[in-house]
């Protein structure tokens, strides 16, 4: 596996052996949260020839900052058509009416041309149930170009909307895994993963944003579906503390409910998020080696 790559633009993730580090501070007022898509292709242009020749799991930083994956997949795709699967608490297919956020680039990438489909793993919040549902881009799910993949939430007006096929409905998040296992059975299209682990309880480790209800052992369970098969990857989740010179920004945070964090209890966290980094970059490395898809599919 190649070293793994960090996007530094807020100093939340820690020391990775053998990784490649970029620091970005300068840029963390115009990308964090969201940006105008000038801006956004700025940054990218700047980005793209400070990037190692080789890299493996790249780690954004914040939940804050979960748009990057955009162009991220968009240079694994251009070498070939692949699925995109992301563990997600939230759809990130919202509408966004200034640019680009980290709640709005789903639907940028399911549009891609190397992209068949989106998968989005994990959906718990409200942002799929009815009250929201015009805030959703409709388009990509219609097209089956994106489908939600959502635990506990009521999205009975997808199905009247005609969005049946892009909609798959579970109680709890083994029943999603079986499900989703059961169709990745025969796949063989290559597969960029993306994880934000605010998929994940808030006892397995704390976020930025509300969370989902995976266990770590469901997100293992989940890398391990994609055995094989993976051809990059990203992780975004940390937490991190940051006031916003721009209103704009400051006041879609606070619609957003972003809490602000004890010192001391961010350092905490902070240690938290470490150790998981840590297993899941040994989860993602376990599902690249040969004969790890039988491993897995077998259990």
């Amino acid at each position: 596996m190649a070293a793994p790559l960090v996007l530094d633009f807020d100093h939340s993730v820690g020391t990775l052996a053998g990784a490649t580090r970029l620091d970005l501070a300068q840029w963390q007022e115009r990308i964090r949260f969201g940006s105008t898509l000038r801006t956004f292709r700025g940054f990218v242009g700047e980005l793209q020839p400070r990037l190692p020749r080789d890299y493996g799991t790249v780690l954004l930083g914040s939940g804050d900052y979960h748009h990057l994956s955009w162009p991220l997949i968009q240079w694994r795709a251009a070498q070939g058509p692949l699925e995109v699967v992301v563990f997600d608490n939230h759809p990130d297919n919202m509408r966004f009416p200034w640019g680009i956020h980290c709640g709005s680039w789903v639907r940028r990438v399911a549009a891609l041309p190397g992209v068949s489909r989106v998968h989005v793993l994990g959906i718990s919040s409200g942002d799929v149930g009815l009250a929201h549902a015009w805030e959703n881009h409709l388009a990509p799910l219609w097209r089956g170009r994106l489908e939600y993949w959502t635990v506990g939430v009521d999205v009975g007006w997808m199905r009247r909307a005609g969005l049946a096929r892009a909609s798959h409905a579970f109680d709890t998040p083994a029943a999603l895994l079986d499900a989703f296992g059961e169709r990745q059975r025969a796949a063989t299209t290559p597969v960029y993963l993306s994880i934000d682990k605010d998929v994940l309880s808030a006892d397995v480790a704390r976020t930025n944003w509300d969370q989902g209800r995976f266990a770590e052992a469901d997100l293992a369970r989940g890398i391990g579906l994609l055995a094989g098969r993976l051809v990059g990857s990203d992780i975004t989740g940390e937490v991190s503390q940051y006031r916003y010179r721009t209103w704009w920004k400051r006041r879609l945070s606070a619609l957003d409910e972003q809490p602000v964090i004890d010192a001391g209890e961010l350092a905490q966290w902070q240690a938290q998020q470490h150790a998981l980094n840590l297993r899941l970059l040994a989860y993602i490395e376990a599902a690249l080696q040969p004969r790890a898809a039988e491993r897995w599919r077998s259990r």
